[in-house]
């Protein structure tokens, strides 16, 4: 499946729910009124694409429609352009160091996917040529560290792990040693889950970060915030208190399969000015895409 067409399956349900309200609200009359514009703008905010987004597309439309009139006014091809102009910022490359390893730290709230995440990121980067190592600093969930292995062992990638209830800090320092001695290219650490509201858990993932940093020049190079597309705009509250602890280097948003707010992408890379990296489109190790914003903005609004 290419890429385009793995955004398109991925986000069906926010596609079908736009559109079909697009559709509704423009054949209802060739006329775009008030009421009109209230309701296309009420269907863009229903999609979670934010305030300042959907103001900006239905301000276009109503220019459009202004200056032209009904006749060719194409609604899903302005909102298209509009948001593939807003993200025009977006830069969803993974950081490479300078020199050697690259570490890069999967960090968010319980159940947003990051063990699955890191596993898929390796999966990648082996995809690419490079190798990869994984970290198993999940060591509150026993779940995680078998998870993790398995992952490690479907996609042949190794993974360091220590026992359930170590010091997730030690287990970080032994992934970078085990790194370097294979002079492998990239080293992701699956951090554990953890509520952006409790101040010691923060501290752990800076004291986590601040090892590895000792250990190997500028690392973690990347902090990627992993994201759950169905629980909406909340997102935005946890990636910015997440923020504030550590800094944060680009955001990955996971079931956006599961959604129909898959707007929520576009909001929170606009409120907060981070790169969305990638974005995970279902259950396979090859369904984390990097992220396009033209190739997303048009499996959003285009048939």
């Amino acid at each position: 499946m290419g890429l385009f067409a793995k955004f398109k399956a991925g986000l069906q349900k926010t596609h079908a729910k736009l559109t079909h309200e697009i559709k509704r609200i423009v054949s209802r009359s060739p006329k775009l009124d008030a009421t009109s514009l209230e309701e296309l703008e009420g269907a863009l905010i229903g999609a979670d694409l934010g305030v300042a987004t959907t103001t900006r597309i239905v301000e276009a439309v109503r220019k459009a429609y202004e200056s032209q009139g009904g006749n060719g006014l194409d609604v899903p091809e302005i909102a298209t352009r509009e948001i593939v102009s807003s993200l025009s910022s977006n830069e969803p490359e993974l950081k490479r160091a300078p020199h050697g390893l690259t570490v890069v730290s999967i960090v968010g709230v319980n159940g947003t996917g990051k063990t699955t995440t890191a596993a898929k990121l390796a999966n990648l980067i082996q995809g690419r040529g490079e190798t990869a190592v994984l970290a198993a600093c999940d060591t509150f969930r026993a779940a995680a560290i078998e998870q993790l292995k398995l992952w490690g062992q479907r996609l042949k990638v190794e993974v360091v792990a220590g026992a359930y209830g170590a010091d997730p800090a030690a287990v970080a320092h032994d992934g970078v040693t085990a790194a370097l001695a294979r002079k492998a290219h990239y080293l992701f650490i699956d951090t554990a889950g953890r509520l952006h509201t409790k101040h010691n858990l923060m501290q752990e993932l800076q004291k986590l970060h601040r090892v590895m940093g000792k250990q190997c020049p500028g690392a973690p190079h990347e902090v990627l915030l992993v994201l759950d597309a169905t629980t909406g705009m909340n997102a935005l509250n946890q990636a910015r208190e997440f923020n504030k602890a550590v800094p944060l280097s680009g955001l990955i948003v996971t079931k956006l399969d599961g959604t129909s707010k898959g707007g929520m992408v576009v909001a929170i890379q606009k409120e907060l000015g981070l790169p969305i990296k990638f974005i995970g489109l279902g259950e396979q190790a090859d369904d984390l895409q990097p992220f396009d914003a033209r190739q997303f903005a048009e499996a959003l609004f285009n048939d």
